[in-house]
């Protein structure tokens, strides 16, 4: 029976073994099994570990990913055309996290945000705490 083992599966993706078991209880990715009861996991299984990896670090939760890799026929690897019509539908989270990140970036060495007053230029940013009328938290940079 041809495949990867899980170490080799698991050397290839960068992914530890545990998290790849993880991964096949979810269903999101499978591996056969040889009669000695050894998993053997099939090439495409690295397109997908790969494409599990990427959505997880964009923000992606790994049910989300399921219920992508769920439409695709036959339980195939995302083509680039299948990977632009899934991501679509996260492309809007996406661009608020970079907004976000963006405002942290440009903001966080001024001001934390927070409405606090607990440096100095947060008086001039929020002068007589008026950020804290609009609830907990760091007001200006999660934004409305």
């Amino acid at each position: 029976m041809a495949g990867l083992t899980i170490g080799e599966l698991a050397a290839r993706s960068g992914v530890a073994p545990s998290a790849l078991r993880y991964y096949e209880r979810l269903g999101l990715i499978r591996a056969d099994r040889t009669g000695g009861n050894q998993r053997r996991y099939p090439q495409i299984a690295l397109r997908r570990v790969g494409f599990i990896r990427i959505a997880a670090q964009a923000g992606v939760s790994l049910e989300e990913v399921g219920a992508a890799l769920a439409e695709l026929p036959e339980g195939r690897t995302p083509t680039k055309e299948d990977w632009a019509r899934l991501s679509q539908g996260w492309r809007d989270r996406l661009d608020a996290r970079i907004a976000l990140l963006e405002r942290l970036r440009d903001d966080l060495t001024d001001c934390i945000g927070c409405g606090c007053l607990s440096l100095r230029a947060c008086r001039l940013a929020n002068p007589g705490d008026v950020l804290a009328g609009q609830g907990p938290g760091p007001r200006r940079l999660l934004g409305p």
